[in-house]
């Protein structure tokens, strides 16, 4: 991931546009005047194309090449041919432009040999490409403007980024006439080298940038995109509509896992997993644009509904409903308030019905004390039309009572209007007072909605996972063997012994399961199990014809050798006489498993193209593809993120207590998918698994079946290239003794997102001096949002390294590396427990880091200390960082380390 020399896309000091221009007089013209409107003050030229009619000369270059000019062009627009382009991003290279602009009317594309050309010929000086096929950029706050769209972008708070120029044209028409405006426009077209995660990179560190808009059809790196959009969406709403599901391959599998992995499906749980608003088309990108630029609740789930019509309450609060909110259970206290405000008979509640001749007045006073009340946790207000009073009126009071209640001491609260069937909108008033409106019940409740999502998003980008269970400790090189064997043999499918033996490998409890080459093996494993189990099941085994129910491939219930023999030569001959190619390797023998007080489900890991393994959760039995009970969740998971895709399916409810079944264990079902989530990051030959069904009961889960299959690991695309999965797992690698002065020795390890409690415990054994270093202010609140910001690690950009005592488990000290997103420098934050000072700790772990950094990547490490903090200062000295002291701040040293230098000398006896 990179954002290098982004800044000439959106902040260029000079442009060039260079020919043969293959679009015509009419796209040129339409960009010059556009860049005159938008009043950019740098040099503009034009190179190896004719002055446009219609377009004055003075203030533009003319020449016959890129080398010719007088000065460097930061930002070329390319509007030739593609066979040319190759040429023309070599020249552009060596004349120190730092950004190509392929710009078209519309979309278009070069062929990949070009592109790959292109993408060489740019390598060496870092030369940044957009395009083919975009219809331009735009930056109104830095007075460039080269869209070639039919209204120009008003100067705001909002960053477009897109790869389609319908959706750039329609997203500046919609807000033009809203009064919205943009940080910056990007349209990607082909995507040759900027990519969707450089540019979130770059608006989420942009200060004009209040909220990243999103079009996606597809990802080129997706690792990458999840990464970015996690960094971002923590501090900034990102909205995004996806388009081209119509178009996704439909899956393939040799497993229920694989058949049920739908593309759309990932990508809604990946976007989930980053922190981003999805929505579903333009209109409610529009909507939600409306609700988050103006609010952002840190709660949205308890509403409240105040409307001047019982019905239209009513509407708004079944959709609300259904749609995943609740109805807050108001006060005594307000309900006597609202009282004299009700429609004359109404009970005072919520929704609150107020009169349809209700005045300002009225509106006013029901929102302040429906606001006033701790339970909701916003408030909708739906004002029907009326005859006597003007809709302005409503509007001003709507205004005034949510600027009144900005100065309420506690959290804020979500407030939302719609002003039913008004055109135009009376929209002043509101737009001052931050408050969205609409002008239908319907978009008026999807703005709540999505306000609900966001803030439920956020959550879950700060929710602190429960701990593992200690005694849960694979054997991934017991696993490792098994599938090594099975891929010498030349086999891509796990048999079911072979199966067992995974499963186990990773303390995943399976009915008791043998293998059978013949009838007359049958017999006698079922001789055997018969004396500890009172039936059994016997299933064919062929790796040609993985699904048993679709060939009548088993049998129940088996209570005799005798019959489980019958049952595997009747099985033979049926199924060779239908399928005479498939191959029959024998017979699955197993326990019959007691389900009268089991709940059946699915889980396992599929291969999706883009994202790589996938987790699945659903319904079992034979009509998983049916039911399509299913959710999906990228790994890896910790038990959070497991209960809940446990918790997005139908099935979930039946782990209750109902109807004399008991409550089933639904944490052990949890468990299970963590299993499974390691093992995808373990065995990257793993492609496809599932168990279906996973009995579940109140003690535990039992597998009764299940299926693997294996393949070459397709690595996905990332900064390291080495890991198949979207999102980075925790790095095991970095684990270590660490030796210390004095025979000590501590145990290192990555931070964890379950480590909330260490580093609390921690932070209470640290001086409030100490503190105050570290952090350049006093802490004394060691709140979640606190600590999941130190424990919530990105691998992919960020590296905490914890050292813990061995004997106590007690965190030690900590230190980090958090690198920006071209991975050249990092910055580091070292701590140490203030009674173990003097020990050599700190030394070490920072010795550590700077190790992890050289591997990394990173060239600099970079921090800030105080002055004050002679001790910090002294040993970055000894370490050789380059001190000096902030041009921003007096009071603070910058201290710099050159890592490759650094390094080698740390390697130096």
């Amino acid at each position: 991931m990179t954002i290098r020399n982004l800044e000439a896309a959106f902040q260029p000091t000079s442009i060039a546009f260079v020919g043969p221009n293959r679009h015509g007089d009419a796209v040129l013209l339409h960009l010059l005047k556009r860049l005159a409107a938008a009043g950019f003050a740098g040099p503009v030229a034009l190179v190896n194309i004719q002055h446009p009619i219609g377009v004055d000369p003075a203030g533009l270059t003319s020449a016959a090449s890129l080398a010719d000019l007088d000065f460097a062009a930061d930002l070329v627009v390319y509007l030739g041919p593609a066979e040319l382009a190759e040429d023309l991003v070599t020249t552009a290279s060596i004349t120190g432009a730092r950004v190509v602009l392929f710009a078209s009317a519309g979309f278009d594309s070069f062929p990949e040999a070009t592109v790959a050309a292109c993408l060489r010929a740019a390598r060496p000086q870092r030369l940044r490409l957009i395009g083919p096929g975009s219809i331009g950029l735009a930056a109104p706050h830095a007075k460039l403007d080269l869209l070639v769209t039919r209204d120009p972008p008003l100067a705001g708070d909002l960053a477009l980024i897109a790869r389609s120029s319908a959706i750039v044209n329609a997203t500046v028409t919609w807000a033009k006439a809203r009064k919205l405006g943009f940080s910056g426009i990007a349209a990607l077209g082909q995507r040759s080298d900027v990519d969707v995660g450089d540019l979130i990179d770059y608006f989420a560190a942009d200060l004009r940038t209040r909220a990243i808009l999103l079009h996606i059809e597809s990802l080129s790196n997706p690792r990458k995109f999840l990464s970015a959009a996690r960094a971002a969406a923590r501090g900034k709403p990102v909205v995004l509509v996806r388009t081209g599901r119509s178009r996704d391959a439909f899956a393939t599998g040799k497993t229920h896992a694989g058949k049920v992995t739908q593309r759309d499906a990932v990508f809604e749980s990946a976007l989930r997993r980053a922190g981003i608003l999805r929505v579903g088309d333009l209109d409610e990108m529009f909507e939600a644009v409306e609700t988050l630029t103006r609010l952002r609740a840190p709660q949205c789930r308890r509403l409240a509904i105040i409307a001047n019509g019982r019905s239209l309450a009513t509407l708004a609060a079944d959709k609300l409903i259904q749609g995943g909110a609740e109805m807050a259970e108001l006060a005594e206290e307000t309900r006597a308030e609202l009282a004299p405000l009700g429609r004359p008979g109404a009970v005072p509640g919520n929704p609150m019905t107020l009169p349809e001749a209700a005045g300002p007045e009225a509106f006013s006073a029901a929102i302040s004390a429906v606001l006033a009340d701790p339970a909701p946790d916003g408030v909708l207000v739906l004002a029907a039309p009326n005859p006597f009073i003007p809709a302005g009126d409503i509007a001003q009071a709507i205004a005034a009572a949510a600027k009144a209640d900005m100065k309420r001491l506690g959290r804020r609260k979500t407030l939302i209007a719609a002003l039913i069937g008004e055109d135009p909108l009376p929209r002043s008033a509101l737009d001052e007072a931050k408050v969205p409106v609409f002008a239908s019940p319907a978009e008026a409740v999807r703005a709540v909605l999505h306000q609900i999502r966001s803030a439920e998003a956020q959550e879950a980008l700060m929710a602190a996972p429960p701990s593992l269970p200690a005694d849960f400790t694979p054997e991934p090189d017991k696993a490792r063997d098994v599938l090594r064997q099975v891929l010498a043999g030349g086999r891509t499918m796990l048999d079911p012994r072979e199966t067992a033996d995974l499963l186990a490998a990773y303390d995943i409890p399976m009915i008791e399961t043998h293998l059978a080459a013949n009838s007359d093996a049958v017999r006698a494993l079922a001789s055997d199990i018969l004396t500890r189990h009172a039936a059994l099941v016997v299933k064919v085994w062929s790796p040609d014809l993985p699904f048993k129910s679709d060939i009548d491939g088993l049998r129940l219930r088996l209570k005799t050798a005798e019959a489980a023999e019958t049952a595997a030569r009747d099985m033979t001959a049926a199924i060779t006489a239908k399928y005479p190619q498939a191959r029959i390797d024998g017979f699955t023998v197993q326990a019959m498993h007691d389900a009268r007080q089991t709940l059946e489900v699915f889980t396992g890991i599929a291969d999706e193209p883009l994202f790589g393994p996938v987790m699945v959760f659903g319904q079992g039995g034979t009509s998983v593809e049916v039911s399509a009970d299913v959710a999906h969740e990228l790994p890896p998971l910790d038990l959070n993120l497991a209960d809940n895709l446990i918790g997005r399916t139908r099935v979930s409810r039946l782990f209750q207590a109902h109807r004399g079944q008991p409550e089933k264990n639904r944490a052990a079902v949890a468990l299970t998918l963590v299993k499974l989530s390691q093992m995808s990051v373990d065995l990257p030959e793993l492609k496809e698994l599932d168990i279906n069904p996973l009995a579940v009961d109140a003690n535990g889960v039992t597998a009764l079946d299940a299926r693997v299959v294996l393949g070459e690991p397709a690595r996905q695309a990332g900064r390291s290239g080495a890991s198949r999965l979207a999102i980075a797992p925790y790095p095991k690698e970095w684990e270590q003794v660490l030796p210390l002065k004095d025979g000590w020795e501590v145990f290192v390890r990555p931070v964890r997102p379950d480590d909330e409690d260490l580093f609390r415990t921690f932070f209470e054994q640290i001086s409030p001096d100490d503190l105050r270093l570290r952090f350049f202010a006093p802490v004394k609140d060691f709140n979640h949002k606190f600590l999941s910001r130190l424990t919530q690690l990105d691998y992919d950009r960020a590296m905490a390294l914890a050292a813990i005592d061995p004997q106590t488990g007690d965190l030690l000290g900590v230190v980090r590396l958090h690198a920006d997103p071209d991975h050249r420098t990092g910055e580091y934050a070292v701590m140490v427990r203030s009674d173990l000072k003097g020990r050599g700790l700190g030394w070490a772990l920072m010795k550590l880091i700077i190790r992890y950094a050289r591997v990394d990547g990173i060239e600099t490490i970079k921090g800030e200390v105080l002055k004050e903090n002679t001790s910090m200062l002294a040993m970055c000295g000894a370490l050789g960082f380059a001190i000096a002291t902030s041009p921003d701040d007096a009071a603070i040293a910058i201290v710099t380390l050159p890592v490759h230098a650094a390094a080698a000398q740390l390697d130096t006896p």
